[in-house]
């Protein structure tokens, strides 16, 4: 018996691991991000992606909101949970690659009746007392175990990976948030100043109707002006109530108001945007690094798949002590004991075996495929978001040369308007174009902020804590 457990000992020594061993795919990534700056980066450029979010957003009330929504979100409570899912997982599996030893006691008593046949025999009563423990271990010869193992330790990772890919997405999700709040607050400024300045021009109209110097349709034109600023005012006002909501559930708390800091304009607008190089992406990116490990964890899932070809060998044991008095459990001589090993094999199964080995296989295809796509879709976003920064920085140069010719042409309207050269239509169309002009610049800003908060997203910043 102790050749034998010696000889299984060494043959597990010696077993091998079946199933491919995991290795990158290859990914062709571009040289440089299109829509970056085209300059050649230095070899040791780095990416506004390894900054911490409390360095690039610089409004302390954004902060806030920031640090409240990591200690309250639910969805990151969620993905934490899963965490902790996973790790129970990895435990259950690699408790396969060891031994289980059970223990056992069992006490019972009985009355025999009176008996003449077969032979007499007066009534007594017997109790029996037995201890008994058992071992059992199949070996892990093919590294069935050890691959299931490797998959739930990648399963793990995954999910930590996950949690990061939440942290990333919900760090932006309230800056972005943040952000249009702002823009929303800036518009209602604009409308409520735009609404007292159009009361202030038809009550002076008004007074020049009843004057006799200007007839009621400029009083009705002018009126046109005033219910326009009033309903933009209440559509901004719920939007700005709807948006704070949308913030609080980010924060992992019931609707209410939202603190503010810095307006819009007071924002950061960073000029050049440092993006590293593309390589250093799939090393910082969560949902890259999400992938990857599930990709792992399917590609270990072959080898437990394809060691079910392979026989399977098991070491059972067991030893105990049974007596009829509790003072001589332990020192009768009534012990016993049994030691055996097995083996099993597969004979036939209808293909079971093969077919799980194929769903594997194209599972771990599939895995392959996703992992790259995301990458794919990486540089898309990253390229987008250059883009639109860049792009949205032009517009707004352009939206606020825009604001201010429309400012002259209402200027200018007005005095010709005050002058008789021209009628009431004109100062109510320039003023239309004025406004909106004024709503179109907080518009341009809030893009090119959304844009630079995409870019610190795209390139896996934010989840750093």
């Amino acid at each position: 018996m102790k050749t034998l457990i010696i000889l299984l000992a060494a043959g597990l020594a010696a077993g091998c691991t079946v199933g491919p061993n995991y290795a990158r795919p290859i990914v062709a990534a571009p040289a440089a991000y299109r829509g970056a700056v085209l300059v050649d980066p230095p070899a040791d450029a780095t990416s506004i992606g390894e900054q911490t979010w409390w360095d690039v957003f610089q409004d302390d009330a954004l902060r806030e909101l920031i640090r409240t929504a990591l200690q309250q979100n639910l969805d990151l409570r969620i993905a934490a949970s899963r965490i902790v899912q996973e790790r129970a997982r990895l435990g259950i599996t690699r408790a396969d690659q060891f031994p289980a030893l059970d223990a056992g006691a069992g006490v019972s008593r009985s009355r025999v009746e009176k008996s003449v046949v077969p032979f007499p025999l007066d009534p007594f009563q017997r109790s029996d007392l037995q201890l008994s423990a058992s071992a059992g271990w199949e070996l892990d010869f093919w590294g069935k175990y050890r691959r299931a193992t490797e998959a739930a330790r990648a399963s793990l990772l995954a999910s930590e990976w996950g949690r990061r890919a939440v942290v990333t997405s919900l760090v932006s999700d309230v800056a972005s948030a943040y952000f249009q709040m702002r823009a929303f607050d800036l518009q209602l400024e604009i409308a409520l100043r735009t609404l007292a300045s159009r009361r202030e021009s038809l009550r002076l109209t008004e007074v020049t109707a009843q004057g006799g110097a200007t007839s009621l349709v400029d009083v009705r034109q002018a009126e046109q002006l005033v219910f326009n600023a009033a309903a933009t005012t209440a559509d901004l006002e719920r939007s700005i109530a709807q948006q704070e909501n949308d913030i609080s559930v980010l924060l992992g708390r019931n609707p209410s108001e939202v603190a503010r800091g810095d307006s819009l304009e007071q924002q950061v607008h960073v000029p050049d945007i440092p993006v590293g190089l593309p390589s250093a992406l799939l090393e910082r990116r969560p949902d890259i690094r999400q992938a990857e490990q599930q990709l792992i964890a399917a590609n270990a899932n072959i080898g437990v798949a394809r060691a079910a070809y392979f026989p399977q060998i098991a070491l059972t044991g067991s030893a105990g002590a049974a007596s009829t008095a509790l003072a001589t459990l332990v020192t009768t001589p009534a012990g016993f004991w049994a030691i055996g090993a097995g083996l099993t094999g597969p004979i036939f199964n209808a293909g079971r075996t093969r077919s799980r080995v194929a769903l594997a296989t194209a599972q771990q295809d599939e895995a392959a495929l996703i992992y790259q796509q995301i990458i794919q879709q990486s540089f898309r976003e990253i390229s987008d978001a250059l883009v639109g920064y860049r792009k949205g920085r032009d517009f707004r140069e352009q939206q606020q040369l825009l604001n201010g010719s429309a400012k002259d042409a209402r200027r200018l309207a007005d005095i010709r308007y005050r002058g008789g050269a021209t009628s009431y239509l004109e100062v109510l169309d320039s003023d239309t174009r004025m406004f909106s002009a004024e709503l179109g610049v907080t518009q341009a800003e809030l893009g090119e902020l959304l844009a630079f908060v995409q870019i610190y997203r795209a390139l896996g910043g934010g989840w750093q804590r």
